[in-house]
């Protein structure tokens, strides 16, 4: 039987996993480097609001699944974070209502970004499988795919330290949401992170958890695959079949 790690070494090994963080990603890499056009961030922004959305509906899964009262009256935080409310104290009123700042603020009218009517085929599938897997897994296992948040801080600082640069045509008031979720990102690791560590304790238990945070840093992954198609590459986010019967 091989021998599981200690909670410190379990922990090095799931932060060692941040090499598969989207923030290597090309697209991301161009975003940094201020080389993406306006159309391209506002393509980023419109697609990623569809992540945002189902984030609090995630989360609304893992407390259905979860029977533990203490883990339940804490996660519930993630939701009003989310969606706001009078339990949140950002001028924004959560994070869904600072994205949707964000993305008028880079040039997508609101009534595009909640009518989903730019969201990608692919980003929606890699999302949705997202959502899926928590709906349907043992709430642990929930907890464990919400550890891309131990990477998240890095993105944000990297957005709020090269954007006002790179474009400057962006209100720089409509980068709130990355300043909250400074906050908020680290408050949600401390919990999850101490939830995996104390519930993944054998090896084969600790390799399960390394694949689930393998496959969520896989989903974000996809969503920007299929963004950097769309809007670099340029091709088509899918076939016209009565044009592909007549090639």
């Amino acid at each position: 039987m091989t021998t599981a790690w200690t909670p410190a070494e379990f922990e090095q090994q799931l932060r060692a996993m941040g090499r598969y963080y989207h923030i290597h990603h090309p697209f991301q890499q161009m975003m940094y480097a201020g080389k993406l056009t306006p159309e391209q961030l506002r393509g980023w922004a419109a697609n990623r609001f569809y992540y945002q959305v189902t984030i609090p509906r995630k989360d609304a899964a893992l407390l259905f699944n979860c029977p533990d009262r203490e883990v339940r009256r804490v996660w519930i935080q993630r939701i009003l974070d989310h969606d706001g409310g009078s339990a949140t104290d950002h001028v924004s009123d959560g994070g869904i209502e600072a994205w949707l700042r964000l993305g008028e603020a880079c040039g997508v009218p609101r009534e595009e970004l909640l009518d989903q009517r730019h969201v990608l085929p692919g980003v929606r599938f890699a999302v949705d499988a997202y959502i899926n897997f928590v709906h349907h897994a043992d709430w642990r296992e929930g907890v464990c795919s919400s550890l891309t948040e131990l990477f998240a801080p890095t993105a944000h600082r990297q957005r709020l330290q090269s954007w006002p640069d790179h474009y400057p045509w962006i209100d720089n008031a409509g980068l709130q949401y990355f300043r909250n979720r400074l906050t908020e990102a680290h408050r949600d690791v401390d919990h999850g992170l101490a939830l995996t560590l104390q519930h993944f304790t054998t090896y084969e238990q600790q390799q399960r958890a390394l694949q689930i945070l393998k496959f969520k840093l896989d989903v974000l992954w996809a969503m920007l695959d299929a963004m950097y198609l769309a809007y670099v590459q340029h091709m088509p986010p899918y076939f016209n079949l009565e044009e592909a019967a007549h090639a």
